[in-house]
């Protein structure tokens, strides 16, 4: 649906992406992560014609964003960071406007109103003034305004920006309902909000791409040891160094709960039975186990600010399943 082959957009002797290829398939949430300046905005802006790229293509539902701009807006629905709404206006008055901008018919456009009114709880609030709205409510109507005309594919930059936690929890279960009828890209900052919602990820840094996979295959392809959590009820004051003798275990590092410790052991080995044993057969009472999987914020990290995660993402794997950015 979306196809983005090495754009690169300069600004005099400034580069702000550099060769940047991923691609969207129809129905998937894709998450854009980055941090500030990395190039998500100058991406979403050429995807949505904004602005072209000084190199490379990029196609929506095959048509070229240079090219064909108007084919292009006709089926994206665009949420910008900052919500395009007029103050002045009501909601049902700005919703019409938009909706005629984007070529809808009377009955189109009313049967659109009443669908977004009611997937985004903006009935009660159509005809007060946008002015009079709650941050959280104009970023609703913003949203709104992205899908009045239900297009194939949604381009959304921060949208839970303002909103509580209970409008937090609907705009994410909103955003995975459209999952397979609609394909979503979702720049985000909130990596709990990535996880949650999209299938996969596009981590971007510096201009350039650094990694396009699922998230649990990211934290495989990139952890280098497994990590074991335990608390153990009454532990002896040298219990760090006896877990260290365990077969396996590398690193011993003891926590601020007491009793609490995170074995770091050999990358591939699962040492919950041999670690469970040894405490439980010493008498000092097992009290939590659990393996401890690298988070997607860990990979963010590890993939903007390492330079050896950055040049590991890179290079190709040794194994099936090839290169983090593939």
């Amino acid at each position: 649906m979306i196809e983005v082959q090495d754009i690169t957009k300069r600004y005099g002797d400034h580069t702000a992406i550099e060769r940047v290829t991923f691609s969207v398939e129809k129905g998937e949430v894709l998450a854009f992560l980055g941090p500030n300046g990395a190039g998500k905005t100058t991406t979403m802006r050429i995807l949505t014609c904004f602005m072209p790229a000084t190199e490379g293509t990029a196609r929506v539902a095959g048509f070229d964003c240079f090219e064909q701009p108007q084919e292009v807006k006709r089926r994206i629905g665009y949420l910008p960071e900052t919500p395009p709404v007029y103050q002045e206006l009501t909601v049902t008055e700005y919703l019409t406007f938009v909706g005629r901008i984007k070529g809808m018919g009377k009955k189109d456009l009313h049967e659109g109103m009443e669908r977004v009114f009611e997937r985004l709880s903006l009935g009660e609030v159509r005809d007060r003034l946008i002015a009079n709205l709650s941050r959280g409510y104009r970023q609703r109507v913003g949203l709104a305004q992205a899908l009045i005309h239900d297009p194939p594919v949604l381009i959304l930059d921060e949208p839970t920006v303002g909103l509580d936690p209970k409008q937090i929890i609907e705009i994410r279960e909103l955003i995975k309902s459209l999952a397979g009828s609609h394909t979503v890209i979702l720049s985000t900052h909130i990596l709990p909000e990535a996880t949650a919602v999209c299938q996969r990820v596009v981590i971007i840094n510096e201009g350039r791409i650094v990694a396009v996979d699922t998230p649990d295959r990211l934290s495989a392809r990139l952890r280098r040891s497994e990590k074991i959590s335990v608390t153990v009820r009454t532990p002896p004051p040298d219990l760090g160094e006896r877990l260290r003798t365990l077969p396996g275990v590398t690193h011993v590092l003891e926590q601020a709960d007491a009793g609490a410790f995170l074995l770091e052991c050999e990358l591939g080995r699962d040492l919950r039975d041999e670690v469970a044993r040894f405490v439980v057969n010493s008498g000092w009472g097992l009290l939590e186990l659990k393996m401890i999987s690298m988070t997607l914020e860990d990979v963010f990290l590890r993939l903007t600010q390492d330079e050896e995660g950055v040049s590991a993402a890179a290079a190709p794997e040794p194994t099936a399943g090839g290169p983090v950015n593939a």
